[in-house]
């Protein structure tokens, strides 16, 4: 009975990660199919614009995507990827794009490794591409979607096309993009002692907040590109200079050496732009404070210029009415915060408690994996072993996201 109830729940892991992989290769398709739509209806401006998104996100992926790999090069376990490595074909991939699908690849292998075996050796290395997974798709839902969305509610202003079929799909597109934020916190759950601190529960809330704070901030700058379309470049190289600097006086430490440290905070601030994101250890309420209020003056003033226009010409956008749109946003801002204080309230494990170590420490490796792997009893390795490579990185992702 015990047997079957894991086997259970080792393909449900498994469903999980072939749902992942459908969902990555249906988002693909239907930004081929917007970009042909595009072509189609003559909206070239659009198409390009979609275009410089999908291969500016796509590039961003493949370099971080690279440079993970080359920092555990020999410590490859898969079959796929160690085939791509004795060829030398890890770079070719990359440089065609294709490096997050040989990610993909060696994570279905692994999982189908351990549905059917269900050892130790297999479950060591899955955790890990895992986490490098749910790190690109976190990028990417903030390079390519959330500009996506902003593109997409600009062109609805345009066309007036603001129905409901319109408002569902915007609503979806939103939910895309916190879920991939809430998949990132379910994928931090490996690294607690006592997973049931982290349950289902707990990542619904964190699901919704996310949710409540995108909208508005995606509206509000999909309203202020409709009436200023030439300013939003200005505006947001502006706010993402002033956020990239804000990462950099965290002191960030996630990349091997100094100059791509630099490429990883300014996607930090490319995600700061539209939500946060937690990127150093300790207390930093006094800066979350301040972010909130920084990007809750900035929203005010994108709408507060929406509003300028339309008063301006009245008439011109009579199916939206300033005076139910930026109520009703703010309310969904403040809802957001709201909801995100209770979960870290009542819903966020307690960090002392699970005395995640740094990951400047030196610490032996048997512990760390204790924390790193969810099923993971013992890993023999020596006490004076320095942390490197994914466990780093994993270690780093945990230490930031619960203390």
């Amino acid at each position: 009975m015990e047997e079957s109830c894991h086997f259970f729940c080792y393909l449900l892991k498994y469903l999980y990660v072939l749902v992942g992989l459908l969902f990555f290769l249906l988002d693909i398709a239907l930004d081929i199919l917007t970009v042909v739509s595009f072509y189609q209806e003559g909206d070239y401006v659009y198409m390009a614009v979609m275009i410089f998104l999908l291969l500016g996100s796509s590039i961003l992926l493949q370099v971080f995507s690279w440079l993970w790999y080359s920092d555990c090069l020999d410590e490859l376990e898969t079959n796929v990827e160690t085939f791509a490595k004795k060829h030398i074909l890890i770079k070719p991939f990359h440089f065609l794009q294709l490096g997050v699908f040989l990610r993909y690849a060696g994570v279905i292998e692994m999982s189908t490794k351990h549905l059917f075996h269900r050892t130790k050796s297999f479950r060591e290395r899955k955790p890990d591409l895992n986490r490098d997974l749910h790190m690109l798709r976190l990028f990417e839902a903030f390079s390519e979607s959330a500009p996506q969305l902003t593109l997409m509610m600009y062109r609805i202003l345009q066309k007036e096309e603001l129905e409901l079929i319109t408002g569902l799909k915007i609503l979806t597109s939103a939910a895309a993009i916190a879920f991939t934020v809430a998949m990132y916190h379910r994928s931090m759950r490996a690294f607690l002692q006592e997973k049931e601190k982290m349950s289902w529960i707990s990542t619904g809330v964190y699901f919704m907040w996310n949710l409540l704070l995108i909208i508005p901030r995606v509206s509000a700058l999909a309203l202020f590109c409709s009436v200023l379309p030439c300013y939003i470049i200005v505006h947001f190289l502006s706010l993402w200079m002033l956020l990239v600097l804000g990462v950099w006086s965290q002191k960030t430490d996630y990349m091997k050496s100094p100059g791509w440290e630099w490429l990883f905070r300014a996607t930090v601030g490319l995600i700061w732009y539209f939500s946060w994101f937690k990127v150093s250890t300790g207390s930093i309420k006094l800066k979350t404070v301040l972010y909130y209020c920084v990007m809750g003056l900035d929203t005010l003033m994108l709408l507060g210029f929406w509003c300028w226009k339309v008063f301006e010409y009245t008439g011109c956008w009579s199916s939206l009415n300033p005076y139910i749109v930026v109520p009703t946003l703010l309310g969904l801002h403040f809802a957001g915060i709201i909801l995100k204080i209770i979960y870290y309230r009542w819903f966020h494990p307690n960090c002392d408690e699970q005395k995640i170590p740094k990951p400047s420490e030196q610490q032996n490796i048997r512990q760390a994996a204790a924390f790193y792997d969810m099923e993971t009893d013992s890993m023999e390795a020596s006490p004076e072993e320095s942390v490197t490579g994914v466990l780093k990185r994993g270690r780093t992702m945990a230490a930031n996201f619960y203390y």
